[in-house]
C-alpha cells in the first residue's frame, strides 16, 4: 500500500507547488488549504504524515497538530512554516508532539528527505509495535518451519519432558521395533 502524505497550508499555490514538486515520489500527495478541510480528510484517508502551515485562519497548525496527535498518534507530524518563532516551535513540539519543524522557504529534495526519514521511521514504529504484541512478519525460520510441516506433517511437533529436554520417540522417526512386512524384497 503506498503511503499518504498530508500537506496542509492556506495558500492554494503553496499546496499546489508542493504537489508538483513532489509528484515523483514514493507516497500519495494530499492537499488541504485548512485545518477543517484536513481533520475532514483525516477522518476519510489513512494519513501517515501531516505537513502542516502554522500561520492558518481558524486554527493554528500547533493546535491543528495537537488534534491531529489526540485523534491520529499513529500519524508523524511535520511543522513547515514561512513564520519561524521560537514561541510556534515551542508550541508545535509541546503541544502537537511533533516529528520534525521546518522552515520556509524549503527545498523540494530536503522537504522531500524529511518525509522519507519520517515514512521510515513509522514504519519502524510499527514493526516494534507488532513484534511487541506477536504479530511479526514470520522469519525465514518460522517459514522454513511451516514448509518442513507442510510436506513432512507431524515433523515440526517435539515432546519435551519436566526439564526441557526434547524426547524423541522411535515410531515418531520411524525405527519401530516391529520388523517390516514380508513381500518381494530383492537384496542386492
Amino acid at each position: 500500500m503506498k503511503k499518504t502524505v498530508l500537506f496542509v497550508d492556506d495558500e492554494p499555490h503553496f499546496t499546489s507547488a508542493v504537489k508538483r514538486a513532489l509528484r515523483q515520489e514514493p507516497y500519495r500527495i494530499l492537499t488541504a488549504n485548512s485545518a477543517m478541510e484536513a481533520l475532514r480528510i483525516l477522518s476519510e484517508e489513512a494519513v501517515h504524515v501531516v505537513v502542516s502551515d502554522e500561520r492558518m485562519p481558524g486554527m493554528t497548525g500547533s493546535e491543528f497538530l495537537a488534534v491531529v496527535r489526540d485523534l491520529h498518534p499513529e500519524t508523524l507530524r511535520i511543522m513547515l512554516t514561512g513564520y519561524a518563532t521560537l514561541e510556534a516551535a515551542i508550541r508545535a513540539i509541546n503541544e502537537g508532539e511533533i516529528y520534525r519543524f521546518l522552515t520556509k522557504p524549503c527545498q523540494a529534495q530536503d522537504l522531500s528527505q524529511v518525509i522519507r526519514q519520517a515514512l521510515a521511521y513509522q514504519e519502524a514504529l510499527e514493526q516494534s509495535s507488532r513484534e511487541r504484541q506477536g504479530e511479526a512478519t514470520p522469519s525465514d525460520a518460522s517459514l522454513l518451519m511451516d514448509e518442513l510441516e507442510r510436506h513432512h506433517p507431524g515433523i515440526t511437533r517435539l515432546k519435551m519432558d519436566e526439564t526441557g529436554a526434547i524426547i524423541l520417540d522411535d515410531a515418531d522417526l520411524g525405527l519401530s521395533q516391529e520388523p517390516p512386512p514380508r513381500g518381494n524384497r530383492t537384496d542386492g
